[in-house]
């Protein structure tokens, strides 16, 4: 079993008197993992971050790093490091100098600072870029070197708290491809930060989906994305049709007004719940042959689907097909057994604005 680097007990943060920010948290962080915290703005994510790097203090609860509670040891006495979305890179000083920074601090021989500035700015892809000015480097290239900076103290977790979030689509697409090779590379813990569903599905080995300071659910991405815990999850995690039913017995369920063959079990017989149905899932069919016939009535080209609308008595399906079908125009769906998710019918308010 993989043992834990950190590990998170009762952590409690409250702002301004009555604003809770994590509520009696708790989290074990592998060794070695690509760890993702994902959830909108004001769920807790950064303010988690933060506590872990010890700038700032849980109000309750105990970080425990490799065995040892750490809450009283100042961030430059604590094994990790922090990559931030605005990358604090020094302007007057060229690659070499910003890279090499956190050695010369700690007296580190010229010798081994210049053998290990060559090998990480070899592993971030920027070999030869020692003299450069910062102000002449590409977004991508700055937050290698932020990257370079961090992992050059050789710390053993590196905190990234949107670090991709400056950078436009394409680049921030090769930096999820480079940032999983370096973790990799490296053998060390990555904890990342991110509102951005496609960053956690791509990069990591676990994703903590957060909301209000709670966890909602934690796993691999495929069981993240396939398998939602609750609706918040289902929503924030891809697209999704999400309608309310009724659990008839193990493996029928009704919804949409009809009876469906499914592959969940363990529910209460008739138990109210809430289905789940991403919009790719979704067959599209001959009027005559459809489980649910609807009416399209709107079609949006994607790139590489097509994102339909279908109204059906009331309700809005919403369909992902690389097939086109015209506005107006009736439309069969199928829904095959697999593709139904059962969920427990949970009420969760959504996050707020504010980030925290």
């Amino acid at each position: 079993m993989t043992e834990n680097i950190i590990e998170l007990r009762g952590i409690h943060k409250v702002y301004g008197g009555d604003n809770v920010v994590l509520d009696k948290f708790n989290l074990d962080i592998k060794k070695n993992e690509f760890l993702t915290l994902l959830g909108p703005s004001g769920c807790g994510k950064t303010t988690l971050l933060k506590i872990i790097a010890g700038f700032e203090q849980a109000d309750a609860g105990s970080v425990i790093f490799e065995g040892k509670e750490i809450n009283d040891l100042p961030p430059n006495e604590r094994h990790v490091n922090t990559v931030f979305q605005k990358y604090s890179l020094f302007p007057h000083m060229n690659v070499y100098e910003n890279v090499a920074f956190g050695l010369k601090i700690k007296k580190v021989p010229k010798d081994e600072i210049d053998k290990k500035v060559k090998e990480v700015l070899k592993l971030v892809a920027l070999e030869g870029f020692e003299n450069r000015a910062i102000d002449s480097l590409s977004g991508g290239q700055q937050q290698r070197i932020a990257i370079a900076r961090a992992v050059v103290n050789e710390p053993k977790v590196l905190l990234l708290d949107e670090p991709l979030g400056a950078l436009d689509l394409k680049l921030r697409q090769e930096m999820q491809v480079e940032l999983k090779r370096i973790q990799k590379k490296l053998g060390i813990t990555f904890i990342f930060v991110t509102h951005d569903q496609e960053e956690a599905l791509s990069m990591s080995d676990t994703i903590v989906v957060l909301n209000k300071g709670k966890i909602q659910q934690m796993g691999n991405p495929v069981d993240i994305y396939n398998e939602p815990k609750n609706a918040f999850v289902a929503k924030f995690i891809g697209e999704s049709n999400i309608l309310p039913g009724v659990m008839l017995e193990d493996f029928r369920v009704v919804f949409a007004d009809r009876e469906f063959e499914c592959v969940d079990k363990g529910f209460e017989k008739n138990e109210e719940i809430e289905v789940v149905i991403r919009p790719e899932d979704i067959k599209m069919v001959k009027p005559e042959n459809g489980m649910i016939v609807g009416k399209v009535t709107s079609v949006i080209f994607k790139g590489v689907h097509y994102e339909i609308e279908l109204e059906e008595n009331g309700r809005t399906w919403l369909l992902h097909n690389t097939r086109y079908a015209e506005v107006g125009t009736e439309l069969g769906i199928d829904i095959y057994p697999e593709d139904i998710h059962i969920m427990k019918k949970v009420e969760i308010e959504a996050g707020e604005d504010d980030e925290n």
